[in-house]
């Protein structure tokens, strides 16, 4: 189970807003694992203006 934890250390550093292809890029560029990876490609596909979103895009 991909924590929120996960989803922030992958996506340290990136710059926002974010499109969800930069985001799933990032993580995978940055050490974000496999099911890290996997939860992001599931996001919807829009800007993120931040961390929280990202999240809340993934575990709502």
């Amino acid at each position: 189970m991909v924590s929120p934890i996960d989803i922030q250390k992958a996506l340290s550093g990136i710059d926002y807003p974010a499109s969800k292809d930069d985001i799933v890029k990032h993580a995978e560029q940055h050490g974000g694992d496999g099911e890290v990876v996997e939860a992001l490609k599931k996001i919807e596909d829009r800007e993120y203006e931040g961390p929280s979103g990202v999240s809340s895009a993934v575990f709502d």
